[in-house]
Order: structure tokens, then C-alpha cells, then sequence
């Protein structure tokens, strides 16, 4: 038989189709058949830096407030509509305040006669503290007239308090900004009956600016507060700004089962601007800085794990990783790799832990001669 001679120039799959050739003509000869070294192509593992999770996200005020009346009743007036800048103390809208003014006038007409029977209990208080002095009536007397005194006294008390209220009840029928901001959403108009803590508007305060994302359950445990990211604007594509994982929630969200989390932006002032969409960018596998293709990870019983070709041997093992979250086209390698090892990038599916094989890189070169 004549023997072939390959090129590094030779296709991967010629050299499968000659490996096939060789076996078959062993088995016309008669002769105990030797399986052949199946060529594989190999790849070192590469950096992390090549693997990267994006998350999509949303610019919001690091400081967010639902506002809503502290007493019910019907909306009588809207003065500011979304989007509309606003300053603390502002009046944002009313509520039709007759039954509580009505509410003060009945708590003022209290306190005023509470505040009368107590100057008469007062004053019969002291002419008796005269006459029992003068002994022209008796202890007893007296004592009862000191505890009128002390009713009337606490009758004036929760009069006095009873009118605080009502006027504070009657100043709630104005909703005010809290502290200079924007307006970010509207949730009643007027004429609208509300209850004391139904959300009316929200408010996007002035100052630091944020990014507001979701985490996958699976990538949970990769971050961190503190954590650095990398921040995209859609708007401004192609360039990034550094962040830093401010705060993960600690508990999912019960209909998506995602996390919630906030990353603080260093940007410049005005780069940022409410609602903009946004992509926070991780580098994955930190830990290790190793990642492989797609195609060189394999599903086993136990987890997952890649071939690895030992060059010196010519056979491959089956080597257990772990693996970080998947990317679109490689995934980072958390622990089980080293970065001089082969691994197997395409066709694993085809080997088994321990074959005889010819490892080539990409250009048909054998790996390690």
C-alpha cells in the first residue's frame, strides 16, 4: 500500500476521512484492527476578558419617591403634569378640603370651650384654697376642687391636641414635593377619589443618577455590592464608563425571579438622563481569567467538563470544570482548567476519556512538534 503523505496545510476533515481509509484497509488485510488516532482540533484556553454577560438596564434617580396624600378624598386640582421639574415645598395637587376645614372649625369651637371651663375650674380652684385657708370649708371641699381644676386641665390638653390634628388634617388636603425633582409618572387625575396612601405621582430627586438592572437567578452569586462593571449607553454606543455594583436585593422578585440591582455611575453631570437604556457589562470568571468556546463544553452526570488533549500521550481525558454563566459565544471557567492546557474545541461529542488522537490547532499544525 502506498502511504500518504499530509500537508499542514490538510483540511481537518481529510485527515478524518484518511484515518477512516487506514482502518478499513486494515480490516480487508485480515489483521487485528488498530484503531486509528481521530485528529481533533485543540485551542488553549483564552482570557476572560473574551467572555462577557450584558445586562440591559435603565437610568434612574438614586433616590425615588412614590408621593401620595396622608388623608383621603377627591382631587380637585392637578398642578404639575409628567416630566415637569419641580421644587421642594411645591404644591403638586389638592384634595377638596371642606370636610376637613369643617373638621378644624369643630376642634377650634372645642378647644375653646375647654379653655374656658378650665379658667372656671381654675378660678374656683383658688377661692377655695382661700376659704379653706380661712377654714370656711372643709378639706374635702377643696380636694374636690382641685380635681375639677385638674380635669378641666386635661380636658384642655386633648382639646389643644384634637385641633392640632385637624388643622394638620386640613394641611394634608395639599400634596408637596419633598425635595426638588422631576416628576416621573402620574397615577391619578382629578376628580379621582383617593384613599390616604394611594400613590398620586413619583419623583425623580435631583442629584446622583443611577442604573437600575435585573439579575438572572443562575448569575446571582457573581455579583457583589461593590463589584466593578462597565456601563454602555444606547445613545452612546461604543463608549463606556466605569461603575460599581451599589446594591443587590436579597430577594427575588416573585413573578420574573430575578434580582434587583443599582450601579452608581463615574460619568460626567448630564451624561446620564432619566429612562435612557443602558447595559452593564461583567467580566465573568474572575477568579481564574480562563474561558472556552461553546462547543468544548460538554454535559456529563455529574456537571460539565471538556476533553483535553495530552500531547506527549496522543489521547485525550475528560476533565470536570465549573463553569461561570454561559455567554453568547464562550464561557468562562471558573475552576478545573489551567491555561496551558488543550482542550478539545469542536467534535467532543465524538471522543471518549482516553482515545488515541492527533491534536492540530486551527492552521492543521500538530500541536506540540
Amino acid at each position: 500500500m502506498r502511504s500518504r503523505i499530509f500537508s499542514a496545510s490538510t483540511p481537518v476533515p481529510a485527515l478524518l476521512a484518511a484515518g477512516l481509509a487506514l482502518s478499513l484497509a486494515a480490516c480487508g488485510d485480515g489483521k487485528p484492527v488498530v484503531e486509528a488516532p481521530r485528529p481533533v482540533l485543540v485551542a488553549q484556553p483564552s482570557g476572560a476578558i473574551n467572555a462577557v454577560s450584558a445586562y440591559a438596564g435603565e437610568v434612574r434617580a438614586r433616590e425615588e419617591s412614590p408621593l401620595s396624600f396622608r388623608v383621603a378624598g377627591k382631587l380637585i386640582e392637578r398642578k404639575v403634569d409628567v416630566g415637569a421639574h419641580v421644587a421642594a415645598g411645591q404644591v403638586l395637587a389638592v384634595l377638596d378640603p371642606g370636610d376637613l376645614d369643617a373638621q378644624a372649625r369643630a376642634a377650634q369651637a372645642q378647644y375653646a370651650a375647654a379653655e374656658a371651663e378650665y379658667a372656671r375650674a381654675r378660678a374656683d380652684q383658688l377661692r377655695f384654697a382661700q376659704l379653706a385657708k380661712d377654714q370656711l370649708v372643709s378639706r374635702s371641699a377643696q380636694d374636690a376642687q382641685d380635681a375639677a381644676a385638674k380635669a378641666a386641665q386635661g380636658q384642655l390638653n386633648s382639646a389643644r391636641a384634637n385641633l392640632e390634628v385637624a388643622k394638620n388634617q386640613s394641611a394634608y388636603t395639599q400634596l408637596r414635593a419633598p425635595s426638588a425633582g422631576v416628576i416621573a409618572s402620574r397615577n391619578a387625575e382629578a376628580g379621582q377619589v383617593v384613599a390616604a396612601g394611594q400613590q398620586v405621582f413619583a419623583l425623580a430627586a435631583d442629584g446622583a443618577r443611577e442604573i437600575a438592572f435585573a439579575v438572572p437567578e443562575g448569575a446571582i452569586a457573581t455579583f457583589k455590592p461593590g463589584q466593578e462593571v462597565l456601563i454602555e449607553l444606547w445613545s452612546q454606543a461604543g463608549k463606556r464608563w466605569p461603575g460599581r455594583v451599589r446594591e443587590v436585593s436579597p430577594a427575588a422578585d416573585p413573578a420574573s425571579r430575578t434580582y434587583a440591582a443599582r450601579v452608581t455611575v463615574d460619568a460626567p453631570d448630564g451624561t446620564l438622563e432619566l429612562g435612557q437604556s443602558a447595559r452593564i457589562y461583567q467580566a465573568d470568571a474572575a477568579a481564574s481569567g480562563l474561558s472556552v468556546p461553546l462547543a468544548a463544553v460538554q454535559r456529563t452526570g455529574n456537571g460539565t467538563a471538556v476533553f483535553v488533549a495530552d500531547i506527549g500521550r496522543g489521547v485525550v481525558k475528560l476533565k470536570p470544570i465549573v463553569v461561570g454563566p454561559y455567554g453568547q459565544e464562550r464561557v468562562p471557567v471558573i475552576k478545573g482548567l489551567g491555561s496551558n492546557d488543550w482542550v478539545v474545541t469542536a467534535g467532543g461529542h465524538l471522543l471518549r476519556d482516553g482515545q488515541k488522537v492527533v491534536a492540530v490547532d486551527r492552521e492543521n499544525h500538530p500541536v506540540g512538534k
